[in-house]
């Protein structure tokens, strides 16, 4: 399973749609109203798009109970 950095799993809850395609989909949508400026926060989507699109639904249900925002 792939590691998440704190920065990338405050995304993910912040995005949370209670399915790993969903986060995907909600990620992909919400990248598009991102400002040219904000490249880091870029970077930790596409990051996190490319690692949930390597796990089982499985795999991100198991996450997803211990998806803690660091803020």
């Amino acid at each position: 399973m792939p590691v998440f950095s704190n920065d990338e799993i405050n995304v993910m809850c912040i995005y949370d749609t209670g399915s790993r395609e969903g986060l995907i989909s909600k990620l992909q949508e919400m990248r598009e109203y991102l400002d040219p400026d904000q490249t880091e926060l870029r970077a930790d989507m596409d990051s996190c798009v490319k690692k949930l699109k390597t796990m089982t639904d499985k795999q991100y249900a198991a996450l997803a109970e211990t998806l803690v925002p660091d803020f």
